[in-house]
């Protein structure tokens, strides 16, 4: 059920202000002309106390009113949300204004959980998509904040984004990712590379200590989806990478009788550029070259792959190496195009028995090659959307082994939808623990006053505070075991969460509520700090 549009507005109006009062307050001479020394504002401490005051007050304000909406705010369960665009939604030119480099990825998630309703984070960004799993205190707002947060990065007009973004929550945003990560989502399906990225993600998140609890479960859970559908499924059977996509789409441009012997260029020798190298050895290319920053990476590749001829051309040679190639490939991580349509004009004419035109294959996001290279006479640019074109020649297939690997990822849906639900229990476990302790501690401390301190010994004081423990423990044994579950079975989990509900009412611990002011607490004093 969602809450209440005005609680909510309340509860999130309170919390900008308490950021803004507190960011005002920090200095508050600034303001009234105060003194500055070198650029330094000086704050005597009188100030420095009042403003202190100030924004304690704030926080406490902002909680407070967030206390009074509580009641229906928090019936909005925090939600797991992807917000996104793909090769299906939205053309390469706006997907590259999106794209964080993996580098980056630390800094966006920290950017994103400093948003006022986001708990979580975490960025899939590739060449094909760019998506930005949370989750958050409130649908809305949540959704809102990082609509704009894209376009302040993107220098995209929000209402522009929308007509491109898909936005799913809980279990549709679950199990986009579970299909993501199987290939099922990938404009090749069955694809491997995108595994291997929903894993590059949760390593860049342990690292950097950004993932949350729920998110960094549910790539985990993701990427065991991924591996049980290769594994159980034939989708992997004659699946193509982008890479070989684009090795089928040169040699479908290229004249028959020439497509063995047309002059191959490939720039940048990373994972993608490799599997290029992969696939034209697969087609029978015998001879290809590679210009890279580095030689170390294409030894280390003419090391592995011995059936081709691997020519090393450094990157001031660039130009040049493309002057005596058919067929351009790129894949490099560079943020500005490499070749232009000056360059473009700049380089030689191709042979008629080519076709007469030289094709240039960018599979970089951002675009390694601008769209206006196209507008040369005998040049030719392909991107990463044009692969759709390779794609469709066995759509029914594609469409058949899909559904064979839906059945796994419901499976591993439930899995992980249950074990979420079972997190339920954990507040109640601890508050119930907690509430029983104030009471053996409220009494014990009664009890050896009427005593008086003075007639027992330390062991006689030890071993009545260990009797209180001990039924305490003892009683709230039974209790707390159904409690637990693992979320396996999901009849022992619906009697667990109503033993959870029972417990809730007749303890009065209104644990919900409890959870969501110590959520919006943390953020007040985030944002304070």
């Amino acid at each position: 059920m969602m809450a209440s549009t005005t609680s909510a507005t309340a509860a999130a109006g309170a919390f900008a202000a308490a950021k803004t009062r507190g960011s005002a307050a920090a200095c508050p001479r600034v303001a009234a002309g105060g003194r500055r020394r070198s650029g330094v504002v000086q704050c005597d401490a009188g100030v420095a106390a009042q403003a202190q005051a100030v924004a304690k007050a704030a926080s406490v304000a902002a909680l407070e009113q967030f206390k009074i909406s509580a009641d229906r705010y928090m019936k909005e369960r925090s939600s797991i949300a992807v917000i996104g665009l793909s090769v299906h939604t939205a053309p390469v030119e706006m997907r590259e204004k999106l794209a964080v480099a993996e580098e980056l990825w630390p800094r966006a998630i920290s950017e994103l959980t400093n948003l006022n309703h986001i708990e979580e984070a975490a960025v899939l960004s590739t060449c094909n998509r760019m998506e930005i799993y949370v989750v958050a205190l409130s649908w809305n707002r949540g959704i809102r904040e990082v609509v704009d947060w894209m376009s302040k990065k993107s220098g995209i007009p929000a209402s522009e984004l929308r007509d491109h973004l898909f936005m799913l929550r809980d279990s549709d945003a679950t199990r986009h990712l579970f299909e993501v990560s199987a290939g099922l989502d990938s404009l090749v399906l069955g694809e491997g590379q995108i595994l291997a990225q929903v894993k590059q993600v949760v390593r860049s998140g342990q690292n950097s200590g950004g993932l949350g609890k729920n998110i960094d479960r549910m790539f985990k859970d993701a990427i065991t989806a991924g591996k049980r559908v290769r594994c159980e499924t034939n989708i992997s059977s004659g699946a193509v990478s982008v890479s070989s996509a684009a090795v089928e789409l040169a040699l479908m441009k290229l004249p028959k009788s020439e497509c063995l012997s047309a002059r191959m260029l490939l720039i940048g020798a990373g994972k993608m550029g490799k599997l290029v190298i992969k696939h034209l050895i697969a087609k029978g290319c015998k001879k290809v070259v590679v210009v890279n920053r580095s030689v170390e990476r294409v030894d280390a590749i003419r090391e592995e792959m011995k059936d081709i001829e691997i020519v090393y051309r450094p990157l001031t040679e660039m130009y040049e190496a493309a002057a005596d190639a058919d067929v351009v490939f790129t894949s490099t991580a560079s943020e500005t195009p490499l070749f232009t349509k000056e360059n473009a004009e700049a380089l030689p004419a191709i042979s008629d028995a080519m076709g007469g035109v030289r094709l240039f294959i960018d599979i970089s996001v951002p675009r390694n090659v601008s769209a206006c290279v196209s507008d040369v006479g005998h040049a030719r640019v392909y991107n990463v959307d044009d692969l759709k074109e390779v794609v469709e020649a066995n759509k029914e297939d594609r469409l058949r082994k899909a559904m064979e690997a839906q059945t796994i990822i419901t499976q591993e849906l439930k899995r992980f939808e249950a074990w979420r639900d079972s997190l339920e229990t954990v507040p109640t476990i601890k508050k119930l623990r907690s509430y029983a302790d104030r009471i053996r501690a409220s009494e014990l401390e009664k009890c050896l006053q009427k005593i008086g301190q003075d007639a027992l010994t330390k062991k006689m004081k030890r071993s009545i505070e260990e009797l209180s423990t001990g039924i305490v423990n003892k009683l709230l044994h039974g209790p707390l075991q159904h409690l637990r579950c693992d979320g396996s079975d999901s009849r022992t989990l619906d009697e667990t969460l109503e033993n959870m509900h029972a417990l809730n009412r007749m303890f009065s611990l209104d644990t919900e509520k409890a959870i969501i002011e110590q959520k919006i607490k943390a953020k007040v004093e985030k944002a304070q700090n």
